[in-house]
């Protein structure tokens, strides 16, 4: 059986572990209340060998969801698909709730020092927190001439969160923005570098 993943059931009102159901030849009790997941059928309280014999007969698993309810409730489907598409969506869940989000922080190329040390404060949050983070240079004017300025503006920011990040994107001029992308770093990957690292300055 596959531990880790559960399957909600609205009348019992709980999430039960793979491990906790028993199924087919392992439920031991006398009478139960029945349902049937691929019909949508609720047959009503019947005797396990009754249950059982409909199980066989619909080529179905008679499965034991809520063994403390009076009676214990079992339902007939096909266990082997349930568990499938059970850890098919637990795993679609944890991907959506490991999903890297895309932060921006936006500078400009004259921006003070006071004011790129509270930037780069955001953006080593965002890091840390397992964000990517979109730099954007914005040019205005006559700005546009001195793209130098905007790219070694980034690549300082770079270089204050290498302990965090990976440049996934070198600096690219898009219209008049300039354009950086920082990947995060695995957590255990930052947090593995040298002492030095974490003497880094903080906004």
């Amino acid at each position: 059986m596959i531990a880790s993943a559960t399957q909600s059931h609205s009348e019992e009102g709980a999430s039960i572990a793979f491990r906790e159901l028993r199924i087919n030849d392992q439920i031991r009790i006398p009478s139960l209340r029945l349902f049937d997941d691929t019909t949508d059928e609720a047959i009503g309280i019947v005797t396990l060998a009754e249950a059982q014999r409909l199980a066989q007969e619909r080529g179905l698993d008679l499965v034991e969801v809520a063994p403390q309810a009076q009676p214990p409730v079992c339902r007939l489907m096909d266990y082997g698909r349930f568990k499938f598409e059970a850890l098919k969506r637990e795993k679609e869940a944890r991907r959506e709730h490991n999903a890297i989000r895309l932060k921006e922080m936006k500078l400009r190329p004259k921006i003070s020092e006071h004011d790129f040390q509270t930037k780069y404060g955001y953006v080593r949050h965002f890091l840390e927190e397992g964000d990517k983070v979109k730099l954007t240079i914005m040019f205005r004017g006559r700005e546009l001439v001195h793209q130098e300025i905007g790219r070694a503006l980034l690549q300082r920011l770079a270089e204050e969160v290498k302990d965090v990040a990976l440049v996934e994107r070198m600096p690219l001029l898009e219209g008049r923005n300039m354009i950086m992308i920082l990947n995060p770093l695995p957590r255990k990957q930052a947090k593995g570098d040298s002492k030095d690292d974490a003497q880094d300055p903080q906004p």
